[in-house]
């Protein structure tokens, strides 16, 4: 489980049988004062997934014709597409709408219809995209860290984000003139932030021939946050 999939809190002032040393010790709490604080680790992962939208519109007289129209050409595409290893094919949006003449009378109908392409194979996916210029072509293109890739990124920056909570911790604490801390609260969040060329995009989208276009992916941001608050101990320097 990545740390995104993390909410976690712990809680110092736990339950302590009365009289022990440790009920005495977290009795102390009560007057000591306390500190929130976060710290954060992050990498840059590069792009392991693309996902190329192929795009069909149609116009008819009749919302039944437009309909007809883009199931003949998505069936043909779909069927063609599907089968490749390593590429997922799905449909995505679907729509079709009414087009009014100057009167406000329906004057025809238009359509648009989508398949998804997404793969790890950059080339292969660009190639199978290719096939299909002439029918449905590429309409728009993303790319993305997939989720075992980030979970697996997360793990790995856990520790370096609790090993920088904790010197921030100690170095606050040493700052007020403090000899240490205990935690009091621990939450752990994950988050990424997406860098896309959109001018390559735009790119894609206007690819009319028939000839696979390279791809090339960006990175994303992945971060790990931990944020808490901690109690200073009373000790002085």
């Amino acid at each position: 489980m990545g740390a995104a999939a993390l909410a976690a809190s712990y809680s110092a002032a736990a339950q302590v049988p009365p009289g022990t040393d440790s009920h005495k010790r977290f009795a102390h709490h009560e007057i000591w004062p306390q500190a929130s604080l976060q710290a954060e680790a992050a990498a840059e992962l590069a792009h392991d997934t693309v996902r190329i939208t192929l795009a069909s519109e149609v116009s008819e007289s009749s919302q039944a014709a437009v309909a007809a129209a883009l199931a003949k050409v998505m069936d043909k595409v779909m069927a063609q597409a599907k089968g490749h290893q390593g590429i997922k094919v799905s449909t995505g949006n679907y729509n079709i709408w009414p087009m009014n003449d100057k009167d406000g009378q329906i004057s025809n109908w238009r359509g648009r219809g989508e398949i998804l392409l997404q793969s790890g194979d950059f080339t292969a996916a660009s190639e199978l995209a290719a096939k299909f210029a002439d029918q449905m072509p590429i309409a728009n293109l993303s790319f993305s860290v997939s989720p075992e890739a980030r979970a697996k990124q997360e793990e790995a920056l856990l520790e370096s984000a609790a090993q920088a909570f904790r010197d921030r911790a100690q170095a606050l604490a040493s700052a007020f003139g403090y000899t240490g801390y205990e935690i009091k609260e621990i939450n752990l969040g994950g988050a990424g932030t997406r860098f896309e060329a959109a001018p390559r995009a735009m790119m894609m989208a206007k690819a009319a021939d028939a000839s696979a276009v390279p791809l090339e992916g960006g990175t994303e941001r992945i971060t790990v946050t931990v944020r808490g608050s901690i109690f200073l101990r009373s000790e002085q320097k």
